[in-house]
């Protein structure tokens, strides 16, 4: 399975009920996800990074902006990640 890392920046004042429609709509599209960071993702998928674009497209205003990469077997590292949040990373991008 591919993992797919992609942000989002909705732009619109008053997006917080799309911000958190579009969270629910990724929480219940990919069963393993990561987002700790407010707008951020890595999920695995068996979709390409265009076609997760699309998907994520249908939940944007024209004027937000949004950017996703295949990272799949792609060299990485953070910093400040909890422990929790770095096991996973590590279980799944090492897949």
């Amino acid at each position: 399975m591919k993992k797919i890392l992609f942000t989002y920046d909705l732009n619109k004042e008053g997006s917080e009920s799309k911000r958190a429609q579009l969270r629910e709509a990724i929480v219940s599209t990919f069963p393993t996800r990561w987002s700790r960071l407010t707008t951020t993702w890595i999920v695995e998928t068996h979709s390409s990074a265009a076609q997760v674009r699309d998907w994520v497209s249908t939940f944007l205003d024209a004027n937000d902006e949004l950017f996703v990469v295949d990272i799949t077997g792609q060299e990485a590292a953070w910093q400040g990640i909890d422990a929790k949040g770095s096991e996973w990373l590590v279980d799944v991008l090492k897949r």
